[in-house]
């Protein structure tokens, strides 16, 4: 059996460990860097990196696409469609992925389950923006619609700030997404599904509203109740995940609000807060999928 696990870097922390867990069960086990993709139509082989075929790979573990020009995004991820028509099982699949890295898609989704999740505008007009955070109590929460670890996020509760913000936006023709700020005493909570079970959760704890523990945020061990771990299962599975980080926002007066599913989470920081092994489990969770 042969494995790829599709990521940047073959030294990077989450690669090293899968590829560990990989091997540790007999597993031809490769790291795939998915800017090296080179594919062909009429020759073989079909898709290859650095001049190693993967048509005949039986599965790849996503563990992240990176970013760049439009172009270069939407070349690999055309890349991760062909592959599973070839046949290769690819988890996550290319389709849950771009629901997924999508902020306005994921909320739709959530919704239309009938998850709580923020209120939410998205539009690319100055004046609808500027409306739209009065409309939203005047405190909100602006993010780039596509990214991850806090990057690029930022809370606006001034009218002032909320113009400068804007037409900064509308010098680079971006997209303004807007949430309401909810109050959350600077926690949230990540359940890191794996299949139909959180295999592990914790509390993040921010320096300030933001508490990504890339930004600063310190992880606590958490058990979830049974309505918490129905309910980050659930959101998993509206975006079609088979793995995921689901981020889970408490508010002040108890309500609690889906605000991302990651579908190509880290968990260097919920490791050290748990005794899960969480590369061993996303391995045996492949390996069962693949009947092994």
């Amino acid at each position: 059996m042969k494995i790829g696990v599709l990521a940047q870097r073959p030294d990077e922390w989450h690669v090293e460990r899968l590829l560990e867990a990989l091997r540790h069960r007999g597993v031809e086990a490769y790291h795939l860097p998915p800017t090296r993709f080179l594919s062909r139509i009429g020759l073989r082989p079909r898709v290859s990196i650095r001049g190693y075929s993967i048509d005949d790979y039986d599965a790849i573990i996503v563990r992240r696409v990176p970013g760049g020009s439009p172009e270069q995004v939407f070349y690999r991820m055309d890349v991760l469609h062909r592959l599973e028509d070839l046949g290769i099982y690819l988890m996550n699949s290319a389709e849950s992925i771009e629901r997924a890295v999508d902020k306005y898609y994921t909320s739709t989704l959530l919704e239309d389950a009938g998850i709580k999740t923020p209120r939410t505008v998205v539009t690319e007009s100055y004046r609808e923006a500027m409306e739209a955070f009065e409309e939203l109590g005047g405190d909100v929460v602006v993010k780039p619609l596509f990214g991850s670890f806090g990057l690029g996020m930022v809370r606006v509760s001034d009218s002032d700030l909320a113009h400068r913000v804007f037409r900064a936006i509308e010098l680079i023709r971006g997209v303004y997404y807007l949430q309401e700020y909810i109050p959350h005493r600077k926690r949230d909570i990540r359940a890191f599904v794996i299949g139909d079970r959180v295999m592990a959760s914790m509390m993040r704890i921010g320096a300030d509203w933001r508490t990504n523990i890339s930004r600063g945020g310190k992880a606590k061990p958490l058990t979830l109740n049974s309505e918490l771990e129905e309910l980050s299962i659930r959101a998993a599975r509206v975006i079609g995940l088979e793995y995921a980080g689901v981020d889970i926002l408490p508010s002040e007066d108890g309500e609690y609000y889906i605000t991302e599913v990651n579908s190509t989470p880290g968990w260097k920081g919920l490791q050290g807060v748990t005794d899960v092994d969480i590369a061993e489990a996303l391995v045996d969770h492949l390996l069962s999928r693949l009947g092994s």
